[in-house]
């Protein structure tokens, strides 16, 4: 196999670029990421305080106490936990960015109409996965954290939290929402490249209700049954979505191939 087929997907109609150009695209598009990353990392680390408190909040809804008494045990947890937040803080606000600069290296061979809809669909990525992250954060996370204070407590045990624990969990319990919520910008994509398609969607979707809940299991910081549901619940809600966005563009490339060879 050579090496240029590992870029075929970029190549517009029958103009192929060389192998070393791609990978040059490449890096140019990791450039940018990484910049937008950066540079929203820096804006939260100014507003550190602020995203610790928020942060903070579910836990002193469950407990006012127990949040006031979380102990840090680290000389430099104050830092290396502002640097997490800020890492996970800049993910979310350099989103819509990374989505696009992707894209853009991915999709080069889009129409004019097409490329317009590039950063449409990069704020859409970017709300599905503040609403992941929000639906998580307001609905999912308390429960959790009720979940397992009153489990502890039930087994006669005090529930003493460090820092780290508890914003490792929650950070990576919000983010892990906010990409699961990216089910139909993922298969959005997969339908533009013709690599599945409305009837595939369909055939598949028991199979896809066992693989939504492996997953949901899998990138969930916890094992409980009801973390599970919630979020693999709203995974399948938006699969079904999928199928009917699917059959929508098949629709619309069907009525398109029709008119063109009316003309």
């Amino acid at each position: 196999m050579k090496v240029d087929h590992f870029f075929a997907f970029r190549n517009r109609g029958d103009v192929s670029k060389p192998f070393l150009s791609h990978l040059e695209d490449l890096r140019f598009t990791i450039v940018k990421m990484a910049i937008a990353l950066v540079a929203g990392m820096i804006a939260c680390f100014i507003f550190r305080n602020e995203m610790a408190a928020i942060v903070q909040h579910p836990l002193i809804a469950v407990d006012p106490q127990r949040a006031a008494n979380l102990q840090s045990l680290g000389v430099a947890d104050s830092f290396t936990i502002s640097l997490e937040l800020s890492f996970y803080g800049g993910l979310v606000m350099s989103f819509p960015f990374l989505v696009f600069f992707l894209a853009e290296f991915v999709l080069p061979a889009l129409s004019r109409t097409e490329k317009a809809m590039l950063f449409p669909a990069a704020l859409l990525g970017a709300g599905l996965f503040l609403a992941g992250a929000a639906f998580s954060y307001f609905v999912v996370l308390p429960q959790t954290l009720e979940f397992f204070f009153k489990d502890a407590q039930s087994m006669n045990w005090q529930p003493t939290w460090t820092v780290r624990e508890y914003y490792s969990f929650t950070t990576q319990f919000v983010i892990s929402f906010g990409l699961a919520f990216e089910l139909p910008l993922a298969v959005l994509l997969l339908v533009k490249l013709e690599i599945v398609d409305y009837e595939l969607l369909k055939k598949t979707r028991t199979f896809a209700v066992v693989i939504i809940f492996i997953l949901a299991a899998v990138i969930t910081p916890t094992s409980d049954i009801l973390t599970l549901l919630l979020m693999g619940g709203p995974m399948y809600f938006l699969y079904e979505m999928c199928i009917g966005i699917a059959w929508l563009m098949q629709d619309r490339s069907q009525n398109n191939k029709t008119d063109t060879q009316a003309s």
